[in-house]
């Protein structure tokens, strides 16, 4: 299933020499899952584990997308990541430590070189410190494009910082900076914003919250280090039945009232940024919203 098939809520990482592992994430409940061939392996073992992951890509009954992480443009193991799997069509490459758009367009012209039609890429926006100054570099870098996401776990390493969050789970005023930057910057761009992982996997009530956080502010969609994890981020990034009543009362109201400005509703006032939402949120449902029924 290629990625733009429907918005994603829900990325599992699985290391890439764990085909036990890719199997069960694939039947998993996760929208889409990542087989990485970066930081889940150990040096030693990337060889084989190209091979596992090609073998196992190929292999797949395409029910949701499969993203492979490759290792970075500067790493000197790119050429041989890409070389290993694409032909096995993966969906979509993660790359990481991407510094802006350039390196969206570095990436997309080895994807072209190698003929790997609709594969799509993802980068990982925040990873060293001057990454952080090309969130806002992406938009047209390459049609490939299909997402952005950050992280919060290589760039206090990158700096000295001694943590990146407070005991509760909620980031630090210097990592809630760079979130807001990746978040825009994917809007900017024009594709799905994706939060990055929740380190604690044994902690669900503050996953539970920090998907929260995600969702009021605009991300459309968070990765996942643990299976446990994915049926509340599923759950998170879902639409209620509240939520899409409102929407769907909105929509109605407009389309009884076309030309109208501003409308009372529930004792407020609703208007056009109230419209799109409502509409982007039946979207996401998969439900019209011409309100039209």
């Amino acid at each position: 299933m290629a990625w733009g098939m429907r918005e994603i809520r829900s990325i599992l990482f699985v290391p890439g020499d764990r085909p036990d592992r890719m199997e069960k994430a694939l039947a998993g409940p996760a929208d889409a899952i990542i087989v990485d061939l970066e930081d889940a392996v150990a040096p030693a073992a990337r060889p084989e584990a190209r091979l596992l992951a090609a073998g196992f890509i190929a292999a797949a009954a395409r029910d949701k997308p499969i993203v492979v992480r490759v290792n970075p443009l500067d790493s000197g193991l790119i050429d041989d990541d890409l070389a290993a799997v694409l032909g096995a069509r993966p969906d979509a490459i993660m790359l990481p430590k991407s510094l802006d758009g350039g390196s969206v367009a570095a990436l997309a012209a080895k994807l072209d070189k190698a003929g790997a039609d609709g594969v799509g890429i993802l980068p990982i926006v925040s990873e060293t410190p001057a990454a952080i100054f090309g969130c806002g570099t992406y938009k047209g870098s390459s049609e490939r494009l299909v997402g952005m996401t950050w992280g919060a776990e290589d760039l206090p390493a990158a700096i000295g910082a001694s943590a990146s969050r407070f005991p509760d789970g909620s980031f630090t005023p210097v990592y809630d900076v760079v979130r807001t930057l990746a978040l825009m910057g994917a809007h900017a761009a024009g594709v799905q914003a994706i939060d990055t992982v929740y380190p604690a996997f044994r902690d669900l009530d503050g996953l539970r919250a920090c998907a929260g956080r995600g969702r009021r502010d605009g991300f459309t969609g968070m990765m996942a280090i643990h299976p446990a994890q994915v049926e509340i981020i599923n759950s998170v990034y879902s639409p209620g039945e509240e939520e899409l009543d409102r929407a769907r009362r909105i929509v109605a109201l407009f389309a009884a009232n076309p030309g109208a400005g501003a409308l009372a509703m529930d004792g407020g006032m609703v208007d056009a940024p109230h419209l799109k939402a409502a509409r982007r949120l039946l979207a996401r449902a998969g439900e019209r919203a011409d309100g039209d029924g």
